[in-house]
């Protein structure tokens, strides 16, 4: 007999208001009694929307990976509701780990640090790190501390697939492989968190997000090596960082990334495709001419602001993906760290 859908509730709380309404109250509550048996929930954050479980508990843990379909060597991040519950977590805690988190938190950066006994070596992939974040999202962080257990959270989509920032997202990608999901609203950074190792020094960033790192070495008055300087493997091999992947965040129809987009764009529409393209230049003549000696093109304008392109980055694949289109293409953005965690994104998506 198939699994009924999950319920999807609704959980309001305005932005002027200190404490969330008694009807979203009751929703994470119901939440936290899924997470505490071993059930699976999907629940917003400011990045993308998390699929949680119980970090401490093997089992529910292992449920996270079926659902996905995630490989094992694939290491998880542990939510947690502040810096105190993190370190509980932590075989040590590195005073770069201390001097970002003091900062930084609650927002999108993962510190990664040694792996203390609590965590099940399924969360790590049996590394000797452990990847830990404290969401900015306050339905996020509230569930953890209502829950009183760290929570396990990964994207929740299939793996490789692209993340979701709606939970409309996450019922069309999980469906019946998970028990809850909280509809929080849109996520409003749109792309992962960055990722930190802080076992190393200089620090090491293992995958590029929201925090830049100019923004990391302005904190700790230090360098921070970017990602391009540091491979994610460690001495022991194993990785320290989800995302890691060449492919990963990639929608099912394929995405070519060019720096001559509307070149490969009109090739594409002579050879009889249906093609998607996200682009900056929407608003050119010349794109706007291209749309118009076509019906098999899709033209989604692109923000070229990198924070607002980030954003809107994942709703728009989403769209994309349920158009039924031969291909997607997307301008190659620019070589600057403000476009860098873009440029990652999109570089394993067209992978």
């Amino acid at each position: 007999m198939a699994r009924p859908l999950p319920d999807v509730v609704r959980c309001e709380w305005p932005a002027d208001a200190p404490d969330p309404p008694p009807a979203t109250l009751a929703a994470l509550d119901r939440a936290a009694v899924v997470l505490r048996r071993g059930g699976l929930v999907a629940l917003p954050t400011e990045t993308v929307y998390g699929l949680a479980a119980d970090a401490l508990d093997e089992f529910a843990v292992d449920g996270i990976f079926r659902a996905k379909g995630r490989p094992a060597a694939n290491p998880l991040i542990v939510h947690v509701a502040d810096g105190a519950m993190a370190r509980t977590l932590a075989a040590s805690w590195p005073a770069a780990a201390d001097t970002l988190t003091r900062t930084l938190w609650p927002g999108p950066l993962t510190v990664v640090v040694p792996r203390g006994d609590a965590v099940p070596e399924i969360v790590t992939a049996g590394g000797p790190t452990v990847a830990l974040r404290c969401p900015a999202h306050r339905l996020a962080r509230l569930l953890i501390a209502r829950s009183g257990i760290p929570l396990a959270a990964p994207s929740a989509n299939r793996s490789e697939r692209v993340s979701p920032t709606t939970a409309l997202h996450v019922l069309e990608a999980l469906g019946p492989r998970i028990d809850l999901i909280l509809d929080g609203g849109p996520c409003a950074e749109g792309i992962e968190s960055t990722v930190v190792d802080c076992t190393v020094t200089p620090p090491r960033i293992l995958r590029p997000g929201p925090v830049s790192r100019q923004r990391l070495e302005d904190v700790l008055g230090a360098p921070v090596l970017d990602p391009a300087a540091a491979a994610d493997a460690a001495a022991t091999g194993v990785a320290r960082s989800p995302g890691a992947q060449a492919r990963h965040y990639a929608p099912r129809t394929r995405l070519d990334l060019r720096a001559d987009a509307a070149a490969h764009v009109a090739v594409l529409l002579g050879q009889g495709r249906r093609v998607g393209w996200l682009t900056t230049r929407g608003g050119e003549p010349a794109v706007r001419a291209l749309a118009a000696s076509s019906r098999d093109l899709v033209i989604v304008p692109m923000p070229d602001d990198p924070r607002a392109f980030a954003a809107a980055l994942y709703a728009a694949l989403h769209a994309l993906d349920q158009r039924n289109l031969d291909r997607i293409v997307a301008d190659d953005p620019p070589v600057t760290e403000a476009w860098q965690a873009i440029r990652d994104r999109l570089t394993r998506a067209a992978t």
